[in-house]
């Protein structure tokens, strides 16, 4: 099994690597102004959970987690040739909320200020 260095390194590179792909070589449109927050890989490199928001919210984010899993095959086959690893894990996409928290808890505070 890998270290945990290792490991934060393999994350990084995947969400790195998955970010310019995103951006530059899909042509989906259910795939546009979408960004990967996280990417977390398992100890046995088995599976990567990627998760990822849209710059509209969550309104899209069915439409989004259905584009991605449409592709996940291209995405999982062009990062295993990026990426230099025995076996590459399995990409399983989830949807976050924290973009959305954060704005919303950025609004509250601000009508806190406000109100003073």
């Amino acid at each position: 099994m890998p270290s945990g260095i290792r490991i934060k390194r393999i994350e990084d590179r995947i969400r790195q690597d998955l970010s310019e792909l995103l951006l530059r070589e899909v042509n989906d449109p259910r795939l546009r102004q979408i960004f990967v927050t996280d990417v977390k890989v398992d100890r046995e490199l088995a599976f990567a959970d990627v998760y990822v928001s849209a710059v509209e919210g969550a309104a899209r984010s069915a439409e989004v987690l259905a584009g991605l899993e449409s592709a996940s095959g291209f995405l999982r086959r062009t990062l295993a040739a990026r990426v230099d690893l025995r076996t590459f894990p399995k990409l399983r996409f989830h949807w976050d909320p924290t973009p959305e928290n954060a704005d919303h808890i950025e609004r509250i505070l601000a009508g806190l200020r406000d109100k003073k």
